[in-house]
């Protein structure tokens, strides 16, 4: 949804426009849970203020949620090469423990295990995965001592990264290869991936839901069932084959006895035109960070 704020140093108001469309649209679906696959922010990464904002959005709600981290609330995955664009500075967008102790402040623990009606729903901050901050370890550590549940229905993982762009078991995108650098961007590299997929192979997993990329896909393989959900705020990648559909919404899922028997995609009723706003697109370093441009005087981070 990254709706970003008119307090900071960039803003589009549309997508906090299609963010407030989308927010009626799940109320009025009554849906027995939500859950948030990321990127509920747009500079959550560095506004606390943000996330808090969007904290009080989802209590108002009335819904029982879960929310897991994007890229835009915590930082990228890890690198430790630059990409293509010497601009863009990759390794210094990685995720920080900093970052992640501000979103558990505020929505707390980066991974939960629920059971909902009985499905099964583990989400996790996989943007630790690779990095090698002590958090990586613990979360592993986790995620190895998931087992199957007595009666367990249906298991979802919900993560933020694609577990993969074209195939199940395909190698590790290049990073610093410009006709490679955005399947590496969206994409798990593959060890985490295998390493991910055996767990969900001991612990029944039958789904993953990702929504980093912001197009709708669904992807079948090996018994599991990939969902790449749509954006809110805007789309990307739609451009990636006829397979992937940019349109903005929403997906849900019906339950019964602890299996999704049908899924759908309600789309936006209306996506908004404006093309107004301020600041740079991206992941701008702090030389780019000009607070002089907010409409609304906020408090700058330290």
């Amino acid at each position: 949804m990254q709706p970003g704020s008119p307090k900071s140093y960039r803003f589009r108001p549309a997508f906090a426009e299609n963010w407030k469309t989308a927010r009626e649209q799940i109320m009025r679906l009554e849906p027995g849970l939500l859950l948030v696959g990321g990127d509920v922010t747009r500079d959550g990464s560095i506004h606390q203020w943000e996330l808090e904002e969007m904290r009080r959005d989802f209590d108002g709600m009335g819904i029982p949620y879960h929310v897991i981290p994007g890229n835009m609330d915590t930082g990228n995955k890890h690198t430790r090469r630059p990409g293509p664009d010497p601009g863009r500075r990759d390794p210094e967008l990685n995720i920080t423990p900093g970052q992640v102790a501000r979103f558990e402040s505020v929505f707390g623990p980066l991974h939960w295990s629920i059971v909902h009606r009985g499905l099964r729903v583990t989400g996790f901050c996989d943007m630790l995965l690779g990095s090698g901050l002590p958090e990586e370890e613990l979360l592993w550590a986790w995620l190895e001592g998931l087992r199957p549940l007595a009666g367990q229905g249906d298991h979802v993982f919900l993560a933020h990264y694609a577990f993969f762009i074209d195939e199940l078991h395909e190698e590790t995108f290049d990073v610093g290869r410009r006709d490679q650098y955005l399947e590496w961007y969206f994409g798990l590299d593959r060890p985490v991936r295998e390493r991910l997929l055996a767990i969900g192979r001991r612990c029944g997993l039958t789904r993953v839901i990702t929504g980093h990329i912001h197009c709708r896909h669904e992807v079948a393989a090996e018994g599991v069932t990939f969902d790449f959900a749509p954006g809110i705020a805007f789309a990307q990648w739609g451009d990636r084959g006829p397979e992937w559909d940019p349109t903005l919404g929403v997906l849900a899922y019906d339950v019964r006895d602890g299996r999704i028997v049908r899924k759908r995609f309600v789309a936006l009723e209306r996506a908004s035109a404006r093309t107004d706003g301020y600041g740079p697109g991206g992941h701008p370093h702090p030389e780019m960070r000009d607070y002089s441009l907010a409409w609304e005087k906020g408090e700058e981070p330290a």
